[in-house]
């Protein structure tokens, strides 16, 4: 061991260790989330029918061929992308297509279950290009202002079109509809990434002190605030308070997280509880919604019969901790909304507490390995773009499922990868392509930098060959490295500088053992030795 490390000079750095891809464990993960999706589908036959639904083959068949291209893209084009996330959203977009096909066995002159399918198809497809195509999602940064602007766009055209069930959200053309404020979120994510890791260092140390606060300068701040104004402006328009609020959200979350200035969440807070309390009073849609969540069940005493949200929370209370079992519930008593807003309800009655408790746990799989891609990255705006993309399907989930509970009042977004809606699938799905790119970045071992092999961009981080990079990254805020880590790469600069001092002081040795040989003088003796190994550091590892 000491003559090998000898032979090799002091200034090689040692090779770099290769990270395992994990695709195995995607392939076998994915085949599980096949598995529970067609099982599903199974017992909803067996518990409606007595027999087995005649197209199960077709839907096994159908979404195990779209899991496993997916698979191969990620595979050939991203090989060391998170193994976690494209599992997730199968078993989701899978759980979803389940619980549409129940419900569509209480509505049989509206089968939404093959539409579903079909744009789980072009979510999919869409899902492959952005792996394909986006070999680096830094590239993005350079069109953030043209984002921003087909954002606005995007959310201002429902204006000319007229209003479904009270808010001017759709384009249906020729019964063609699309939602196009599900992909105006993705591109306003991408501007307020790039436009906070442009302008971080003047964000966090410039500005006026108000308090515990620092407020940047409207020079810096005010392209930012005006951008998000307008587009929460046109949303109130068009009585979208649901992804207005998901915006707000995610221009706190990525402003706090530019900054690391915990101020922002309470301001954030206040404002949004301002908004909220005066677009409740003053908008009538939205007043009746928060008349319905003030009061669910007046709609009884009054003698109409309970309403959405009462059926919902009966929903709730006769699933109990097990639930009735898949098709043997009556969520379908709910109204029109059963297959999108309210679908949690379904899911909540015929898998119980339990259910629900694994439902939730899988999108906060997937918020968190969104997170862990935005630790491993060394560059601002793939930090930032990993945590907005990753906060969304949180938010969402917060906000539908407080909507449904009587936690909020309702605001009629759609549950991601869950509930019916072409758009609001094929926008989950990019969003997780995204993710996936910037997750294969952290991870691709990389030489450049100090030779530790860690995937980062500037080559900071641990170099433990795990994939792990808390360490050497940028993020602030909640995503801060914990101590243990700081003392980590404490002890591995201090090693580095050791090594270098002892480096320099051996060729310092060196040279004057060559003046004392060439003047006829004997060299100096070295030191002695602590032990039979002590020559080599490399020696007992």
């Amino acid at each position: 061991m000491a003559r090998t490390a000898a032979a090799r000079p002091a200034d090689t750095p040692p090779p770099l260790p290769l990270l395992p891809k994990r695709r195995g464990i995607e392939l076998a993960l994915l085949v599980g989330a096949v598995l529970i999706s067609v099982c599903g589908y199974v017992v909803v036959g067996l518990a409606r029918g007595h027999a087995l639904p005649g197209g199960a083959v077709r839907y096994g068949a159908g979404l195990g061929a779209l899991a496993l291209l997916a698979h191969l893209a990620v595979r050939f084009r991203a090989p060391y992308a998170d193994p976690l996330l494209l599992p997730t959203a199968v078993l989701l977009n899978g759980l979803g297509l389940v619980l549409i096909f129940r419900l569509d066995l209480e509505t049989p002159a509206d089968h939404a279950a093959p539409t579903q399918l079909m744009w789980s198809t072009v979510g999919v497809g869409l899902f492959i290009t952005v792996v394909v195509l986006l070999r680096d999602h830094r590239i993005l940064q350079r069109y953030a202002y043209v984002c921003a602007a087909l954002a606005l766009l995007l959310m201002a055209a429902p204006i000319l079109f007229p209003a479904v069930n009270g808010a001017k959200i759709w384009i249906r053309i020729a019964g063609f509809s699309i939602q196009p404020g599900e992909f105006a979120k993705v591109l306003i994510t991408v501007f307020f990434a790039a436009y906070l890791a442009a302008n971080r260092s003047a964000l966090a140390h410039t500005g006026r002190r108000m308090g515990r606060l620092r407020l940047p300068t409207g020079r810096v701040l005010g392209p930012i605030v005006a951008i998000w104004l307008l587009s929460v402006a046109v949303l109130v328009l068009e009585r979208d308070l649901g992804t207005s609020l998901l915006f707000f959200g995610i221009f706190v979350v990525l402003l706090y997280v530019a900054t690391g200035r915990t101020g922002w969440i309470a301001v954030g807070l206040i404002l949004a509880g301002v908004g909220a309390a005066a677009v409740g009073t003053l908008e009538p849609h939205v007043h009746s919604r928060v008349e319905d969540w003030q009061h669910p069940f007046a709609g009884i005493a009054a003698g109409r019969g309970p309403g959405q949200l009462a059926q919902s929370l009966f929903a709730f209370a006769a699933g109990g901790m097990l639930g009735t079992g898949l098709g043997q519930g009556h969520s379908s008593l709910i109204g029109f909304a059963m297959k999108s807003d309210f679908i949690l309800a379904t899911f909540g009655e015929e898998l119980g507490l339990a259910g629900l408790t694994a439902l939730f746990l899988l999108y906060a799989l997937l918020v968190a390995r969104g997170y862990r891609a935005a630790l491993g990255l060394r560059d601002p705006f793939g930090s930032l773009l990993a945590v907005g993309l990753a906060a969304l399907p949180a938010l969402q989930v917060f906000v539908i499922a407080g909507g449904v509970t009587g936690l909020i009042p309702l605001t009629g977004m759609a549950m991601p990868f869950l509930a019916q809606g072409g758009s609001s699938v094929v926008t989950n799905w990019i969003i997780v392509a995204l993710l996936l790119r910037i997750s294969d970045r952290a991870r691709t071992p990389r030489p450049e930098g100090n030779g530790n092999g860690n995937g980062s961009e500037n080559g900071g981080g641990s170099g433990n060959g795990t994939g792990s990079r808390g360490t050497g990254s940028w993020v602030v805020g909640f995503l801060k490295p914990t101590r243990s880590q700081a003392q980590t790469q404490a002890q591995t600069q201090a090693q580095a500088q050791s090594q270098s001092q002892s480096q320099s002081q051996s060729q310092g040795q060196t040279q004057s053992q060559g003046r004392a040989q060439a003047r006829g003088r004997p060299p100096a003796a070295p030191p002695p030795a602590a032990g039979d190994d002590a020559a080599s550091p490399e020696a007992g590892r």
